[in-house]
């Protein structure tokens, strides 16, 4: 007899597959893996061997599975000469290439522990980081030009669950995270499929007052935020529920609560404060200010984790300039939970927020086509890095500037004034 967590699971698996990529007969599936491996835990196994049903069962003439276990990451870091990290395989590249320019659909399921790296030295890390976004960028075009149907997921290891729940007696923790995972995926409910459609339908309809609306500029107003900025000329508002150059509707992140859009790279003025801590390299940056003028950063106020955030601004030129800005209610349900989930995916989607660095194409009319000087002409941002930061909250306003200069309000209290 199928016991409760398993029914969900497989659940999460049919979302993945059906809301996710939304894969279409004959399309093979490539899943990239990326946990923390010691003895991979059986839920994963599990739900990774559900995926692969759920994908058969849609059609797929092959799903192929990349593990990588990020306990040899950690290994490398203590052990490699410390003038290799600028080495790369060759061959994940041209293994993903593969399955992307036939194509086929990419899942990516992160269950990592994020704060891995913690202890190991800022100036590898961020080499490393650079090194392997250089190599990827072949591969990047297909993700962020919305070629193929993509999703990114997550699943809870005991790492994972420890840091996020340390209030939590110890053996809870786990089954805690794949409770909220199941209700933010919204897995817990009759219909997952159906519910999935109802929200996306939502947000595709606050896309279209906002596409209709055109505005210039946002205004934003709270604590510690003071800023407008501006949107590029042709931008286009876009949702979880996303569109490939074919025509096939797919959802890139699961869970999602965002509308996202392309600020213009020269117009943001003012000063914006994060809300929550940023992990990156498994280090937290807490409680820091940005200043902007003409769209780039030029002050920089830090409580915690300087080092980490001064890494992420020296990345290239591009990283000291927006890429996204993205509306998220205070009422989402990953922000009533009020955890710091150490993971962008659901992090970003419990706060409005904004990112430094490249810009989303998808976001502006003919940007997937665009070389990179037409896009950075258009004011799109190009950067080897995105990086997002949260700064909603139910005390932040936003108003939307229109071409003649007059507000209207489109955030109130961090929840919708539409």
């Amino acid at each position: 007899m199928i016991d409760d967590f398993e029914r969900k699971l497989e659940k999460y698996a049919e979302v993945a597959v059906r809301v996710g990529n939304n894969l279409q007969p004959g399309q093979r599936l490539l899943i990239i893996g990326r946990w923390l491996n010691r003895g991979v835990p059986p839920e994963l196994t599990q739900l990774v061997q559900k995926i692969t049903v759920a994908a058969y069962e849609a059609g797929a003439p092959y799903v192929d599975i990349i593990w990588a276990d990020q306990q040899t990451d950690l290994l490398r870091y203590q052990h490699a000469p410390r003038d290799s990290f600028e080495e790369y395989p060759k061959w994940f590249l041209a293994a993903l290439l593969e399955y992307l320019e036939r194509g086929d659909a990419l899942m990516v399921i992160f269950a990592e522990n994020p704060e891995l790296l913690k202890d190991q030295d800022p100036g590898l890390v961020s080499l490393a980081t650079k090194t392997a976004i250089a190599n990827f960028e072949p591969g990047l075009k297909y993700v962020s030009g919305n070629i193929v149907n993509w999703v990114g997921l997550s699943a809870p290891i005991s790492d994972w669950a420890d840091l996020v729940l340390p209030d939590t007696p110890q053996e809870e923790r786990l089954d805690r995270m794949w409770e909220a995972i199941f209700n933010i995926c919204r897995v817990d409910q009759d219909d997952p499929i159906q519910a999935w459609k109802d929200h996306l339908e939502d947000l595709g309809q606050r896309c279209a007052y906002l596409n209709d609306k055109k505005y210039s500029a946002l205004k934003y107003s709270g604590p510690g935020t003071d800023i407008t900025i501006g949107l590029a000329k042709d931008h286009r508002w876009q949702s979880g529920g996303m569109k490939n150059t074919a025509g096939l509707n797919y959802t890139a992140n699961i869970p999602t609560e965002e509308v996202f859009c392309l600020p213009d790279k020269d117009r943001a003025d003012g000063v914006v404060s994060a809300v929550m801590p940023l992990s990156y390299g498994g280090t937290l940056i807490e409680d820091f200010q940005l200043t902007f003028k003409d769209g780039k950063v030029v002050g920089v106020e830090v409580e915690k984790g300087e080092a980490a955030l001064q890494t992420i601004l020296n990345m290239d030129e591009g990283a000291r300039h927006l890429g996204e800005v993205a509306l998220v209610p205070h009422s989402s349900p990953i922000s009533q939970l009020g955890w710091l989930f150490y993971n962008t995916l659901y992090d970003e989607n419990a706060s409005s927020h904004i990112a430094l660095g490249r810009g989303i194409r998808a976001c502006l009319s003919g940007g997937p086509q665009m070389s990179n000087e037409e896009f950075d002409a258009a004011g799109g941002n190009y950067s080897k890095v995105h990086v997002d930061f949260m700064i909603g909250s139910d005390k932040l306003d936003i108003d939307g500037i229109n071409e003649e200069g007059s507000a209207e309000p489109v955030m109130r209290q961090g929840e919708w004034a539409f």
